[in-house]
């Protein structure tokens, strides 16, 4: 098979559960963190078989030169080889790649597990209409993560300031991508969280997969509830795998 590490970024394509390799240790660890306490369901989820393919690097120097129709294009042909491994469904393991989610389902032929949606799901039932969202300047200035759960969803989208846009940027990708976690930047996410709420947001979106890693959504102290991305995608794959195995006994 190709080495696509050569000419892709640090974006994932799987289906239903997320394999064990370094770029996608996120999905992964959320998606052991769904499956545990199914009791007999687990069974069905070990029976399910999974394919999974990481594409690194290539994505990354796409997104930086606006080269979002070729990355979603690239994605889309690394979908169509997991379809041709057996993938019945896909997943994007990234909330920024979400941008090119029709590029990639056109290329790859399979229905995609969208993370707004699982993320919009949990928004409506918890009655949240106006979320905070908190991302790389992609996902939070690009607009797409804002019509999914606007349009599919009902609630409404908030950004931070333009600065403090560039700062949530810049701790996703110097600090938390490398593994660097800092309290002082931890202090600014509360503060950004903070400002969110004080603006009117009744919730706040972490919407990179990386963001959880430095806030913890459970941790006492928000002043509004955090919906983490990751751990609702993998939640969201694990309900489709049940799902899918039932419709099957």
């Amino acid at each position: 098979p190709r080495d696509w590490s050569s000419d892709v970024c640090s974006s994932d394509l799987a289906i239903a559960r997320v394999a064990q390799e370094p770029q996608l240790d996120d999905h992964a660890s959320a998606f052991d963190a769904a499956a545990a306490g199914l009791g007999a369901h687990a069974a069905l989820l070990s029976e399910y078989h999974a394919v999974a393919h990481s594409v690194a690097d290539a994505p990354d120097a796409l997104q930086r030169s606006g080269q979002w129709q070729q990355a979603g294009e690239l994605l889309g042909r690394a979908g169509a080889g997991l379809r041709a491994a057996g993938a019945e469904a896909l997943l994007i393991a990234t909330n920024t790649m979400h941008k090119v989610a029709d590029t990639v389902v056109r290329e790859s032929g399979l229905p995609l597990l969208h993370i707004g949606d699982a993320t919009g799901r949990a928004l409506s039932a918890a009655g949240c209409r106006r979320a905070g969202l908190l991302g790389t300047r992609f996902t939070m200035e690009d607009g797409f993560l804002h019509r999914h759960l606007a349009e599919g969803h009902g609630v409404a989208v908030t950004v931070p300031p333009e600065a403090d846009r560039a700062e949530v940027h810049r701790i996703i990708f110097d600090e938390l991508c490398r593994g660097v976690l800092r309290d002082e930047s931890r202090a600014t996410f509360a503060r950004i969280i903070g400002d969110l709420h004080a603006a009117g947001c009744d919730s706040v979106v972490l919407g990179c997969t990386e963001i959880s890693l430095l806030v913890d959504p459970a941790a006492p102290g928000w002043p509004l509830p955090l919906f983490d991305t990751t751990a609702l995608h993998a939640q969201a794959a694990v309900d489709w795998m049940l799902q899918a195995q039932e419709e099957m006994a």
